[in-house]
């Protein structure tokens, strides 16, 4: 939804020394459009490939008078060029009536069998692994980066608009893209300098960042952090190319010959080397591949130059475009090395030629290789500080040397333009309003206070009946080293006010050692996770859902306090040491029971339970990627696995405290891309309590009436349906992202993606906790007989935003009032 959001910020809101600009159609004798055609200027290696309805726009630096268009099956048709700007060309191509010796000719679907494009890229995988930095046992160089997020399709409609007026002279100076030929205005600029060292024999890597200059919003962490999930590193000669939490089959991949067409086009020198040019495009529609051409070296079969262009009928959301450009230097006769990177995405709600939208523009230069110097180990174990100050006021000098790309003058001028623009009320008021429905808060500056969230402020359950909230949180700045948080609710059936109030103070930032507290006291809904909550501002949707399946009943009263300690003495490893004091009832005890025996009690049952315990957690997360360096981070991408392991001591007499119990738990969270076939989350959770507790100190196994799709529950089972002190759980989700439905006419057109969930849980509850919650009023029942299990089969992408599952109970289907089936569904912004 971030994503999104930042999109819809940059969408409130140069000039190319281009020579020769040529645009067009190109179709054939019957006026049908002519896809995948290669494009060139005569005498050189720059062109382009005609997209799915056969239109082209490409340009050059340089100045030429002849273009050369050509594809399988037809006569290659040569056209002098009558300016520098030919746009609207109409070229047809004539159906050629000579053999080749080589290859059998089809238009369309091109021969596996001896085809000599299929023999070179057979000799590419050979040698991948022995081109670039991989032949040497240490690099280092260095790596210049810029991102640019551009305003695009403007036209006199859009500058006219009420929502531009006052702001007219951001206008004043536009430019053309080199790729789609489309108007675009430049708004944000980051710009990052850093050395990279790596060492293949340790398989180690490290990047020390020296320089990062933002312009436009560069201050906000939310959008840095989206710029640095979107545009994630990839390497060309991966069978797999993810980008947007897709994975794009890569035309250099062993896959490459099931899923592309490959058709030797033509052969030259570029820099003194003999090179083979390659075209491909698609098999099959709907598929997530591209369409362009590469050129690679006849001796080393490494790249020289690549081009890659995502069809307009792959299955991805809220992106038109997605263009990507490399050129590798020639060292010497054996030694290709990535010089250029170049991705141009352009997002846009439509798909529809005209559409306005967002240029997503990352531009990466890579200089001063060195080879086979050794730093040791203990080197590529050191972290430099990314977020040290000195490297965000880097001056001119600096940045004069860093630029191993120049700035062009839209770029240069971005800084300029956004100081102006930040004097403007109006351009102010829509930043504003963008950011709140991001963030979820309203910001006071004068009072360094951000008001909300506003997405908390509404809700419903059986024990409240209609609630409100509203909370208020501290906020001097994005890396504060403390933040005060506190809310405030009513609800208007039980007519009590609720609250929360926490604090989280970073003492050392290196070592990320934070202490936090806090105190709640609130309604929640316990049944719907394995752990118990120390959160004392969170609040689980079940809570507040407005509509609930069955009777949503087995509400919890909370008053919970909590003291953590915590520090990341390693990367990515956390330990959380601390100590809560709860004291919990039930919220409808008419309709749900938290009873207990008590022989201390007058009347040998109590209905309260007071309990302290001490925590100690361990996190580890690796590969997880951060931004900030305040109490408070953002992620940056959620790719990462994720281990958790508990241990939790209840201590009796203490404060009261009403008993003496352990309790261990270990979970393990993966995702796993697995190629074209989309993206499986998998997660095993194991626990057991040891001691006799009451049914609110009990592990339930999380069930779900609400009718939101929760990864983690069961969606057919009932809050507090199995209640155990020895539990195991596994959840299985796949999403094969339209992989299967691309294979079916009637569907293809819709971009549906097929969801399918495997669920099982296993349970033992004792005979003595049976017996001491024997008052309640609700059956105690564990899944020890059998494993109990669910499966899910779900349409997502459904109007690009919505998601429906459908699930069924696999067993246990005696169980008083059991949901043997069940919808529930979900909506979000995801490319």
């Amino acid at each position: 939804m971030r994503k999104i959001l930042f999109l819809l910020l940059i969408s409130f809101f140069s000039f190319l020394n281009a020579q020769t600009k040529v645009s067009g159609i190109v179709i054939d004798e019957f006026d049908s459009p002519v896809a995948f055609a290669n494009i060139i200027f005569k005498g050189s290696s720059e062109g382009t490939i005609t997209n799915d309805n056969g239109r082209f726009y490409f340009e050059s630096e340089e100045t030429y008078d002849t273009i050369l268009v050509s594809f399988i099956g037809y006569e290659t048709q040569e056209l002098q060029l009558a300016s520098k700007v030919n746009y609207e060309l109409e070229i047809i191509l004539k159906e050629s009536t000579e053999q080749l010796d080589e290859v059998v000719i089809y238009t369309g679907k091109q021969s596996k069998k001896n085809n000599p494009a299929i023999d070179i890229l057979k000799k590419i995988w050979a040698k991948k692994r022995e081109n670039g930095v991989n032949k040497f046992k240490t690099y280092q160089y260095d790596k210049y980066e810029k991102v640019e997020f551009d305003l695009n399709t403007i036209d006199s409609a859009l500058i006219k608009s009420r929502l531009f007026k006052g702001l007219e002279f951001i206008f004043a100076d536009l430019d053309t893209s080199r790729i789609t030929g489309k108007t675009y205005l430049p708004m944000f600029l980051n710009e990052v300098f850093s050395k990279v060292y790596g060492d293949n024999r340790l398989a180690l890597r490290k990047e020390d960042v020296l320089g990062n200059k933002n312009s436009g919003f560069g201050g906000n962490q939310a959008i840095t952090a989206f710029v640095e999930d979107l545009y994630s590193d990839y390497n060309i000669y991966d069978n797999y190319l993810k980008f947007f939490d897709k994975s794009f089959t890569s035309p250099l991949s062993k896959t490459g010959v099931d899923t592309y067409n490959y058709v030797l086009s033509d052969s030259t020198f570029i820099d003194n080397k003999w090179c083979y040019n390659i075209i491909y495009y698609p098999r099959r529609k709907n598929e997530l591949t591209f369409k362009g051409d590469f050129w690679v070296n006849d001796s080393t079969f490494a790249v020289k130059k690549i081009n890659l262009e995502v069809t307009k009928s792959a299955n991805i959301n809220w992106v038109k475009e997605i263009y990507i450009e490399q050129d590798f230097n020639v060292v010497n006769d054996s030694v290709f090395l990535l010089k250029r990177d170049y991705m141009l995405s352009d997002f846009a709600f439509s798909k529809k030629e005209k559409s306005r939208g967002v240029y997503g523009k990352r531009t990466t230069v890579f200089d001063n290789y060195i080879f086979d110097q050794e730093k040791g180990e203990a080197f590529y174990k050191s972290e430099s500080d990314p977020y040290d100050p000195r490297v965000f006021d880097r001056d001119t000098t600096f940045w004069k040397n860093a630029r191993l790309e120049r700035l062009n003058e839209d770029e240069a001028g971005i800084f300029q333009l956004l100081d102006t623009l930040k004097t403007v009320p109006k351009f102010n008021t829509y930043y504003d309003i963008v950011s709140v429905l991001g963030s979820g808060y309203i910001e006071i500056d004068k009072w360094n206070l951000d008001i909300g969230d506003i997405y908390s402020t509404f809700g419903i359950n059986d024990a409240e009946g209609i609630r409100v909230r509203g909370g208020a949180r501290t906020f001097f700045g994005q890396n504060d080293p403390w933040r005060l948080e506190a809310y405030t609710a009513y609800g208007f059936d039980d007519k009590k006010f609720k609250h929360g109030v926490s604090g989280k103070f970073l003492l050392d930032r290196k070592n990320r050692l934070i202490i936090s507290g806090g105190h709640r006291r609130d309604v929640e809904q316990l049944g719907l996770s394995l752990t118990s909550t120390n959160d004392v501002l969170g609040r689980s949707i079940a809570s507040s859902s407005l509509v609930s399946v069955g009777n949503n009943n087995r509400l919890t009263n909370i008053n919970l306090s909590v003291f953590n300690a915590e520090i990341e003495p390693i990367k990515n490893f956390r330990v959380l040491v601390g100590s809560s004091f709860r004291t919990l009832s039930s919220a409808l005890p008419e309709d749900f029971s938290l009873d207990y025996v008590d022989t201390s009690s007058p009347t040998g049952i109590s209905s309260e339970v007071k309990q302290f315990d001490i925590n100690t957690t361990l996190v580890y997360t690796p590969g997880k990627r951060t931004i900030g360096y305040g109490v408070e981070r953002l992620n940056i991408n959620d790719n990462h696995s994720t281990l958790l392991f508990n241990y939790t001591k209840g201590i009796s007499g203490f404060l009261e405290s009403d008993f003496d119990y352990e309790r261990v738990q270990f979970s393990y969270t993966q995702p796993w891309q697995i190629g074209g076939f989309g993206r499986l989350t998998s997660t095993v959770e194991l626990g057991k309590t040891f001691g006799e507790v009451p049914l609110g100190l009990l592990s339930v196994i999380p069930g779900n009436q609400t009718v939101f799709s929760l990864y983690k529950t069961f969606p057919n089972l009932d809050f507090y349906e199995f209640v155990t002190d020895t539990y195991a759980t596994v959840h299985l989700e796949h999403n094969f992202n339209g992989r299967l439905f691309s294979r079916i006419p009637f569907l293809r057109k819709l971009n549906l993606r097929e969801i399918v969930g495997l669920r099982g849980a296993w349970g033992q509850i004792s005979d003595e906790n049976i017996a001491l919650s024997a008052p309640t009023n609700i059956p105690l029942l564990a899944p020890d007989e059998q494993i109990y299990w669910e499966y899910s089969l779900g349409i997502g992408n459904i109007f690009k935003i919505f998601r429906i599952d459908f699930n069924f109970r696999g067993n246990y289907l005696e169980n008083p009032d059991a949901r043997a089936f069940g919808v529930t569904g979900s909506f979000g912004f995801n490319f």
